[in-house]
């Protein structure tokens, strides 16, 4: 992480932390209450149709994802897996009708702006042409 940048790169890299903290906060809670086995989140699972006894292997993967996401190392990595974790949690609201199906997607798409922000190289591969 480089703090050298000016201008506009510096307000990107600060924009781009600032959503994967936000999003990164959001599903380190998450994660941590599927695996302490809080009801809330159990029963959600449960409401959807899994066991609560994966509850906490849920959210462990969930947590792992999400710490990977917010080491610089190995954000990619993390982003991609925490991709993988929202499509099956749209996928499940999808098919359970639930109209919320788009909240997962929306923090999909957070994940990889804050990182698309924060990360030059991202920037280089995949640019945004006017």
């Amino acid at each position: 992480m480089t703090f050298a940048a000016t201008g506009p790169a510096r307000a990107a890299l600060w924009a781009g932390w600032a959503l994967t903290g936000f999003v990164g906060l959001f599903l380190l809670v998450d994660g941590g209450g599927r695996l302490a086995g809080f009801a809330p989140y159990v029963e959600g699972m449960t409401k959807f149709g899994y066991a609560a006894s994966l509850a906490p292997w849920i959210g462990l993967a969930l947590l792992v994802s999400t710490v990977l996401m917010l080491i610089p190392r190995t954000a990619v990595l993390g982003c991609i897996l925490v991709t993988g974790y929202l499509g099956g949690a749209t996928a499940t609201k999808v098919r359970m009708q639930d109209a919320w199906f788009v909240f997962p997607v929306v923090l999909g798409a957070m994940s990889w702006l804050g990182l698309y922000l924060r990360e030059p190289r991202l920037r280089a591969l995949l640019p945004f042409r006017v």
